[in-house]
């Protein structure tokens, strides 16, 4: 199976009909997966965790929105082998949080990519934010691929909330500390250049602005790692309210 980072974005991306649309074209050239494994910039917890193995209610992580972005379903199957299986590859001592159900990283993009909800879907939170611990992790899960599992790291390529004028319209222009880092970003996964993708603090113009706190680049980190740190294809692209939605796959 390939693997994936994409840009989940807040709950009122899944109105927009063109990011909806990108990512239906984008699954319907994906193999179907037996399963899918989620990293989301929302879940950080140490040690390890995974999150229900059963349908549960999903997590809706977020707050101040219309009460209809409360009452989206996604009763995806869980996927207890699969978590029997991650914890089988890692290193590490794997915590168990059968309550938890998807949050909005997991199962906002899953829903427009599988609408039928119907492959068994696993979240495992991050347990640090350190790009070389979660790109070891990532190599570590890299055995999945060949179970026909999809590991997806879902985050945003851009993220600074403090510096989105909402007023503006999603389609204004981006300001240059987000196109910067997008076009380097872009360029790296495209070269394959991992070394400076890890130490993307110092090497990547803006960084310290396109991401004051890394969780939403960190997910890039264990795709790297799963995907046998291979170059990368962008699959969707462009801004929202100034944010880069760039999304990529490794083959």
């Amino acid at each position: 199976m390939p693997v994936l980072y994409l840009g989940h974005g807040a709950p009122p991306l899944a109105d927009d009909e063109r990011w909806t649309g990108e990512l239906r074209s984008w699954s319907a050239t994906l193999p179907r997966p037996e399963a899918v494994l989620v990293v989301s910039a929302h879940w950080e917890d140490d040690p390890l965790t995974l999150g229900a193995t059963t349908t549960v209610p999903l997590t809706y992580d977020f707050w101040g929105f219309p009460r209809r972005y409360y009452e989206v379903a996604y009763p995806a199957p869980g996927a207890p082998g699969l978590a029997r299986a991650v914890a089988g590859l890692l290193d590490r001592p794997v915590s168990h949080d059968e309550g938890r159900g998807l949050d909005h990283g997991a199962y906002v993009p899953l829903k427009e990519m599988f609408p039928e909800a119907d492959v068994p879907v696993l979240q495992m939170s991050m347990p640090s934010l350190d790009p070389r611990e979660l790109f070891e992790l990532g190599g570590r899960l890299a055995p999945l691929r060949e179970q026909g599992v999809l590991i997806v790291g879902s985050g945003f390529m851009t993220h600074n909330l403090s510096c989105v004028d909402m007023s503006t319209g999603p389609d204004h222009r981006p300001p240059s500390w987000s196109a910067e880092f997008d076009d380097w970003a872009g360029r790296a996964l495209a070269a394959g250049d991992v070394d400076a993708l890890l130490d993307f603090r110092r090497k990547a113009p803006a960084a310290v602005v396109a991401h004051p706190r890394t969780e939403h680049f960190a997910p890039l980190f264990v795709s790297l790692g799963a995907s046998g740190a291979q170059e990368a294809a962008t699959t969707v692209e462009g801004f929202w309210y100034g944010l880069s939605k760039r999304s990529v796959q490794f083959s």
